[in-house]
């Protein structure tokens, strides 16, 4: 059984509020869980409240081989729980950056709206 750690989103309409799990890889987003680990409330201005998280139990299932998703990962890694899928992300985004710049093509969002052509404005 593949484990993972991911979010699963609550809350109503235009008001997120995300549950953070350790979930069979298989099941959808919403579905069964084995274990709730916290949640984060993107909203909230206490930045305190903003994240709740047992870091034990994160480092167990960390320790039994689950993988957290990009998301998690940050937030484990914001926490201080290190976090070796992250930092195979940020790497792989390294060296995405150094080929991309090689190669002079825009990066990153605003450099691609930047080299976007300027179309004029019709209807005048």
């Amino acid at each position: 059984m593949a484990v993972k750690l991911r979010m699963s989103r609550m809350g109503r309409r235009h008001r997120p509020f995300f549950r953070i799990n350790a979930v069979e890889s298989r099941t959808p987003r919403d579905g069964r869980i084995i274990e709730k680990l916290g949640h984060y409330d993107p909203l909230e201005k206490d930045e305190a409240k903003q994240i709740v998280l047992d870091l034990e139990r994160a480092k167990f299932w960390i320790e039994q081989g689950a993988v957290p998703s990009e998301t998690v990962a940050q937030i484990l890694v914001k926490k201080g729980l290190p976090c070796k899928w992250h930092q195979q992300l940020q790497q792989r985004r390294q060296k995405a950056l150094v080929l991309v710049r090689k190669a002079g093509k825009p990066f990153t969002k605003a450099e691609k709206e930047a080299a976007k052509p300027k179309t004029e404005e019709s209807g005048s």
